[in-house]
């Protein structure tokens, strides 16, 4: 079962779940008020920018659109937006932080 660990920053603490049968990662942080920012519902698309800097290989990759835009908001290589990245079922462990301008 995939275990996340999502890193908090300033005020938010860190947060680890467990997602046995995997899921939408915006639908997880949802569930568990994870410290990720996710203005892109106020039309801010980026904001849920993430660095996936363990576990990535545990993520569907991502589709052409999300692929598009990461490429535009010039992160780092095991970046992706949350509010794209699909969980998939299976064991292992995803580390994940919010990537800062």
């Amino acid at each position: 079962m995939p275990t996340i660990e999502f890193e908090g920053s300033g005020m938010a603490g860190d947060k680890i779940t467990d997602v046995p049968e995997g899921g939408d990662l915006l639908d997880i942080c949802d569930r568990i008020l994870a410290p990720i920012a996710f203005s892109c519902r106020s039309a801010s698309c980026g904001t849920c920018h993430i660095d996936v800097y363990e576990g990535a290989e545990l993520l569907a990759p991502p589709n052409e659109e999300e692929a598009d835009l990461l490429d535009l908001l010039d992160g780092p290589p095991t970046s992706r937006l949350a509010c794209q990245a699909q969980v998939n079922p299976g064991p292992g462990f995803i580390k994940i932080r919010p990537v800062r301008p």
